[in-house]
């Protein structure tokens, strides 16, 4: 008999995690990847992955383009999931995936939000979710790069913030925008009393990687370290040790601009991204080289940079159509 593998409590899917906590991979690549190989363990009746190999992910990420007709992202990061767990946890070499229809890229080209648009739904949002929404905007940042922001990246005097572990576990620093930097510093006010209450409770810690807080022991209550959006109340999940503060879920904004777009009455689709879109597409449109937004995006390949372009009143649809020369 073959190994059975327990979904509720299995071993395997805790060496995946502690592997992954190792080498400092961010908590939402843990939660995917760990999906994933669950989904792969009970697509195949819940077979012990040692005693399958490359025909059985084949035959998996087939069912997913095709049966479940996901995007492509979405399979290349099911398969990124199976290769780590063969590569570095079940230290088996899988060899090629063949014959795996993939699914489709589609050619889409980004949401972009006008000035007007911007303004009607930043009128609709309060509090911190409007904070925030101006940080994506302003900065161009990613959602989950601006919640998980400490305290110390966040220099007033140089005008900068610091996002670390982007995209690809790249830092890389962004403008501070000047119409964010009264509300942000009150924010910070309010959160360093919030922190201090924490403190005289016997509280007052932070979320670190493991690493860190195993190397600097005195830093989760340190106040540089802190969340810049900290969550609105204490985190009691073992995964994290002692209780700690972490940082307010996505969620929250995403709904905030879900709602605050419907109200304004904007018919496009808006998400928390399409001010990331908005920030690139602006820039190129004031004239600034698609390098230096490239760099301030974070991108690897100037070529994911270009998409904006689509989006732009240049190359073929700047051409003034010889009709409006009559």
């Amino acid at each position: 008999m073959g190994h059975e593998v327990v979904v509720g409590k299995p071993r395997l899917l805790d060496r995946v995690s502690a592997a992954i906590r190792v080498r400092h991979y961010s908590h939402r690549t843990e939660e995917a990847y760990v999906f994933w190989i669950r989904r792969f363990i009970l697509f195949h009746g819940k077979r012990h992955p040692s005693e399958m190999g490359a025909a059985e992910v084949s035959a998996f990420l087939g069912w997913l383009a095709t049966d479940r007709k996901v995007a492509a992202s979405t399979q290349n990061q099911a398969l990124s999931a199976l290769l780590f767990m063969y590569r570095e946890v079940l230290r088996i070499e899988l060899g090629p995936v063949e014959h795996v229809p993939r699914a489709r890229v589609p050619g889409r080209v980004p949401v972009v939000l006008g000035s007007q648009e911007l303004r009607l739904v930043l009128e609709r949002l309060s509090g911190l979710p409007r904070l925030v929404v101006t940080l994506l905007y302003g900065a161009g940042l990613r959602l989950q790069e601006c919640l998980e922001l400490r305290v110390k990246d966040i220099d007033f005097e140089r005008g900068e913030v610091t996002v670390r572990r982007g995209k690809g576990q790249k830092d890389r620093r962004v403008m501070l925008p000047q119409a964010v930097r009264s509300d942000l510093s009150q924010h910070l006010d309010a959160v360093r009393r919030q922190h201090h209450a924490d403190l005289a409770a016997g509280q007052g810690r932070v979320v670190l990687p493991e690493a860190l807080a195993r190397k600097f022991p005195g830093a989760p209550t340190e106040w540089r370290w802190q969340f810049v959006f900290p969550a609105g109340r204490i985190c009691r999940d073992e995964r994290w040790g002692p209780p700690s503060r972490y940082h307010i879920h996505e969620s929250v904004i995403q709904r905030a601009v879900t709602t605050a777009a419907r109200e304004a009455g904007v018919t496009k689709r808006v998400g928390c991204h399409t001010f990331r879109h908005s920030f690139a597409t602006h820039l190129l449109e004031a004239g600034y080289d698609i390098r230096t937004v490239q760099e301030l995006l974070g991108h690897a390949d100037v070529g994911t940079t270009m998409m904006y372009t689509h989006v732009l009143n240049r190359g073929g649809l700047g051409v003034r159509s010889p009709l409006d020369r009559l």
